[in-house]
């Protein structure tokens, strides 16, 4: 069973959502506030985190912050959870880094579905060994991935999106396909949230992020010189 801590200070949300998981055959563990939970993180290492935002003690970007400073931590997924619906929170907690966002109230059946989609991506980010694109490299099974030989620290989420282009290198993807089968969304509404991914990813790019383009009209794609793809170019390691 796939283990998923929740942080949540209000005591029947946290109910509700650890009764929704394991309704779902989910191992479900409970922190009551942020030193809680960060403790609970690095000493479980579970599958995914519902992170609640606004927490007495340790907030919640406070303790996602936490999390990425340690390599055991900063890759698993974490769906931020707070009574905040502005657009802008919503982006703003996308840009440091979490993989996905829902505000309260909040369907049950909708947390469940994005926890099942962020679980899957993730775990089909890892199959395979490695593979190479010009300058990008991934070791899929610990998903580490490289530019020019230097590592990079990406999400599970940025890590999906980037591999899924690089495996796709030169044909443009449809933002549609995109949110569909990397980030499992099945409409457009949550259409700016994959423009935020791809700023994240840009950023950690540095002078290479002039290859991820943004294709008018149609999504993105990478484009890598041929040149670049000689002797290490576009393959896939068993």
């Amino acid at each position: 069973m796939q283990t998923i801590l929740v942080i949540e200070d209000e005591e029947d949300i946290a109910d509700l959502v650890a009764f929704n998981l394991r309704r779902n055959h989910f191992n479900v563990e409970l922190s009551p506030d942020g030193l809680h939970g960060l403790a609970a993180a690095r000493s479980l290492l579970p599958d995914l985190i519902v992170l609640d935002l606004m927490m007495p003690g340790m907030d919640g970007v406070s303790l996602f912050k936490e999390l990425q400073k340690d390599a055991d931590t900063r890759k698993i997924p974490v769906i931020m959870l707070t009574a905040r619906g502005q657009t802008e929170d919503r982006i703003a907690g996308l840009e440091i880094g979490a993989d996905d966002y829902m505000t309260k109230p909040f369907s049950p059946k909708e947390l469940m579905l994005r926890v099942k989609n962020l679980l899957k991506r993730s775990t089909s980010a890892t199959s395979g060994a490695e593979l190479t694109c010009g300058p990008f490299r991934f070791i899929k099974n610990s998903l580490k991935f490289y530019v020019d030989g230097k590592s990079i620290d990406l999400t599970s989420t940025e890590f999906k999106l980037m591999l899924y282009l690089c495996e796709r290198r030169a044909v443009a993807q449809d933002r549609h396909d995109l949110l569909m089968e990397v980030m499992g969304y099945s409409g457009d509404v949550h259409s700016r949230t994959l423009d935020t991914h791809m700023k994240r990813l840009r950023r950690k790019l540095g002078d290479r992020a002039c290859l991820l383009e943004t294709v008018r009209g149609v999504g993105y794609q990478v484009n890598v010189p041929e040149e670049s793809s000689e002797g290490a170019g576009l393959k896939d390691k068993d």
